[in-house]
């Protein structure tokens, strides 16, 4: 598909670029030309592990290099745009200020008070829903931002099928950031569309008319073929994505997101001539399909196992054209959260102990109860946007309500089955930031390299292992992530530049590991106390590709 897609799109046209300065003396070591920075959103570690029997593209390629299996996105809200936040910063949400998807701002002057990662809320008639796509809310810098201060030459792009992805990989000093929207890649409010943009959107479009067939079972999904119901009339687990020419809604929740996406960066790789000046470049690629996928349809059923081996596929083409190309590349491909198939499946493939979310610790039932219990009625009590996570006491309560209202809320929450703990602001402030093996931490340290004082909640509300935050499940929506669990936090990083030795390191890791271990290969100066995370060596045996830096 990548190629088709490909093929559709004329290089001849380019995207605006910088006026070159000279670039910096080559180091004795070359650096690579081009850094291609991947998140595929939403592949877990697990999903990651169970195909690697099967891969025979992109990813086989990947494990020919520096293989981490067991990387962390070590916070606790294991949600997309922290995790993307957390890729090319080198550090966690408590130091990138992106600690949610969306968060509350009850002194917002605007209704809804929620803000979102990445929107500017102080534009007129903006909400939650109906947002300007902005990066003011990343509180650091990318590698992207480092590399053009320190060479103005460098050229920095970002593509993704979520504007959230794009942004927080891209920063603030990109030079192109787009996104999949409604119609094609959209960008800033603004921002002029190149000839090339222009063309992938045509090609868009004609796949849109064009349908698509379903795609091939492969071997390894045979097994997976059976329908789980998940309420009345409704089944998934052996979709194929057929789609009939003219609809669009089943583009985005399938592999024909990622190989559009792909087929995009390779279009601006080539038209940018990226890698191919004095300087090294960066792209980052935001692949979503499998979170869209994940969410929709669960993660081991047809769909997941189809999308895992056409990424692959779809990879595999990407690189090659990279090699055709003659680009000196080195490649990061890790993911911005993990996630967790559906109840239901589970509890036909024994685990019969996986549930649903009782509907009682939403935010709604939540607040009635509490009402109940305290008295106070004829106001919302407490703010959240689901039945985990942030929880807001409105600013409306005198300090006696609100102790009221924190007291009742703590006791109704630790005496529930499915809660494992509740952490108070206060709790979380006091924790020293985590340090040493990601998968050593407590709950209460990956709380803490969540929490932002300005943008946290009042309390945090942590689910226990194998309750799935959705009570009901209903069409595109029947699993998903966020909590601090393995299963979430866990996901592959995998470095790749040709000729390297490969080696695996099962121990874990970190996704703010990533930025400096990338700096260190281009010789980029990271002062140490802004980031969290660590350079990783690279060099199989003698060697350090950290030496020095």
């Amino acid at each position: 598909m990548f190629k088709k897609v490909l093929a559709a799109l004329i290089f001849t046209t380019s995207m605006p670029v910088l006026a070159q300065q000279t670039a910096k003396p080559v180091a004795a070591a070359p650096a690579p030309r081009l850094i291609v920075a991947i998140a595929v959103d939403q592949f877990s570690a697990d999903l990651f592990s169970e195909y690697r029997p099967y891969y025979t593209g992109g990813l086989k390629r990947l494990m020919q290099g520096a293989v981490f299996p067991k990387g962390y996105q070590s916070h606790a809200a294991t949600e997309t745009c922290p995790g993307h936040s957390t890729i090319l910063t080198g550090s966690r949400p408590s130091r990138t200020g992106i600690i949610a998807n969306s968060w509350f701002d009850l002194k917002a002057d605007r209704a809804d008070k929620v803000i979102y990662c990445a929107e500017d809320e102080k534009q007129p008639g903006t909400s939650n829903n109906n947002y300007v796509v902005s990066p003011i809310h990343l509180r650091v810098p990318t590698l992207g931002d480092r590399m053009k201060a320190a060479n103005p030459a460098t050229r920095v792009v970002s593509v993704a099928g979520k504007d959230r992805a794009a942004v927080m990989m891209g920063g603030a000093k990109a030079d192109h950031v787009w996104w999949m929207g409604s119609k094609g890649f959209v960008s800033y409010a603004g921002v002029p569309v190149p000839p090339l943009v222009e063309q992938v959107n045509a090609a868009y479009m004609q796949r849109i008319a064009q349908g698509n067939p379903a795609f091939e079972l492969p071997e390894q999904c045979v097994a997976k073929d059976f329908p789980v119901s998940i309420g009345k009339d409704k089944t998934v687990g052996t979709g194929r994505f057929e789609r009939a020419p003219g609809m669009a809604g089943g583009f985005r929740i399938s592999p024909e997101l990622d190989a559009m996406t792909l087929a995009f960066a390779a279009a601006a790789i080539k038209s940018m001539a990226l890698g191919q000046q004095g300087q090294t470049d960066v792209i980052a690629i935001g692949l979503s399909a499998t979170d869209y996928i994940g969410h929709s349809y669960g993660t081991e059923g047809t769909e997941s196992c189809i999308q895992v081996d056409r990424l692959d596929r779809e990879l595999g083409a990407f690189f090659d054209r990279l090699d055709s190309d003659g680009i000196d590349y080195a490649v990061v491909l890790t993911a911005d959260h993990g996630g967790h198939d559906l109840p239901e499946r589970h509890q036909l493939n024994a685990m019969p102990e996986e549930q649903r979310v009782d509907p009682a610790l939403a935010p709604k039932a939540l607040n009635r109860s509490v009402a109940a219990s305290t008295g106070i009625n004829g106001k919302t009590l407490i703010h959240g946007d689901g039945p985990a996570g942030d929880l807001y006491f409105d600013l409306s309560l005198t300090p006696a309500e609100r102790a009221k209202v924190e007291t009742a809320t703590l006791a109704l929450l630790r005496a529930h089955r499915q809660v494992e703990v509740v952490f108070t602001k206060a709790q979380i402030a006091a924790t020293p930031s985590p340090s040493g093996p990601p998968e050593s931490w407590s709950l209460l340290q990956e709380a803490r390299a969540s929490f932002d004082p300005e943008r946290s909640g009042d309390l945090l509300l942590l689910l226990k292992p194998r309750v799935m935050p959705i009570a009901t499940a209903f069409s595109g929506f029947v699993a998903t992530h966020g909590s601090p669990w393995d299963m979430d936090r866990r996901v592959p990083i995998l470095f790749w530049r040709k000729g390297m030795r490969p080696f695996e390191q099962p121990l874990g890791v970190e996704t703010a590991d990533i930025l400096p271990t990338l700096a260190a290969l281009i010789d980029l100066p990271v002062p140490k106390d802004e980031i969290d995370g660590r350079c990783l060596d690279l060099i199989a045996g003698e060697g350090d590709s950290c030496a020095g830096k």
